[in-house]
């Protein structure tokens, strides 16, 4: 999968790029795996904006991924690879040797017409999904699951892969994309390989549609606005604010350490990001 980028006809086609889909065998979703999405437009359920900035975008169907990938001992073949518009990564169709039909994420390398398994005396080749006690030293690994049985919630967007390091008692290290040295249970389930659509974050998005054709609403600096909207508003001329960056609500952001120490997770990150 590469780059395409247009021929400047416009400001806003000059430096826009979207992807050739060359890997894309199929257009039209599986109509049995397909759920219909609401947007909420960043609204709660009492009709309150809760996350700011959201809203519009092209009405989409959700594909019902298989991030559990718990059909264990069952060969399924690849069918066909397909676009996914709710997230950066491919999606790939998979067709089980007793008939069932599923989408898993698509891994790099691994092409319509493979097959793949979930056993934990699988071969390790792309596709492939074992629980981590099974998995060799240095091998990379994708959609990992933080607690047994829950699916996979980590390293699952276009490019994304873990290493795994070491093993100790029941548990397995992970390097994660941002270097965050993890440790995950033994028995937590994780696919090889990396993630597919490598090529999506040379993407320039080009102009402000295209952004609001993903739903993305425009962002206004605090410095720009009024004292009564936001701590950083008003003022003579350009200012910084006057003090340390904060929320329209006066929480302090940028910098600031939100993560809760009475939180269980935290006991599991062997070395921090930052």
């Amino acid at each position: 999968m590469g780059i395409r980028k247009f021929k400047p006809t416009s400001a806003g086609r000059r430096f826009m790029s979207v992807s050739d889909f060359a890997g894309v065998s199929k257009k039209s979703p599986e109509r049995s795996l397909l759920a219909p999405m609401k947007s909420s437009g960043g609204r709660n359920n009492r009709g309150r904006i809760t996350v700011r900035r959201r809203g519009g975008g092209h009405k989409r169907r959700y594909r019902i991924i298989d991030f559990k990938r718990d059909k264990w001992d069952v060969p399924g073949k690849v069918a066909a690879v397909e676009y996914d518009p709710n997230r950066s990564a491919r999606i790939a169709l998979i067709h089980f040797a007793d008939g069932e039909k599923r989408y898993v994420l698509h891994p790099h390398n691994l092409n319509v017409g493979d097959t793949i398994v979930s056993s934990n005396e699988a071969d390790i080749k792309p596709g492939n999904s074992m629980q981590l006690h099974a998995v060799p030293l240095g091998t990379w690994v994708h959609n990992i699951e933080l607690m047994i049985g829950r699916g996979g919630q980590m390293c699952r967007s276009a490019g994304t892969y873990a290493q795994v390091m070491a093993k100790e008692g029941n548990y397995v290290l992970l390097r994660m994309p941002s270097s965050e040295l993890r440790q995950v249970h033994r028995n937590c389930q994780a696919t090889i390989g990396q993630v597919g659509n490598l090529e999506h974050e040379n993407q320039r998005i080009g102009k402000a549609g295209r952004s609001r054709w993903l739903g993305r609403r425009p962002k206004v600096r605090g410095s720009a606005m009024n004292p009564i909207d936001h701590p950083h508003g008003g003022g003579e001329g350009r200012t910084t604010g006057g003090r340390h960056p904060v929320t329209p609500w006066g929480k302090p952001t940028k910098g600031r350490k939100t993560r809760s120490k009475k939180k269980p997770s935290s006991r599991f990150i062997v070395k921090r990001r930052k």
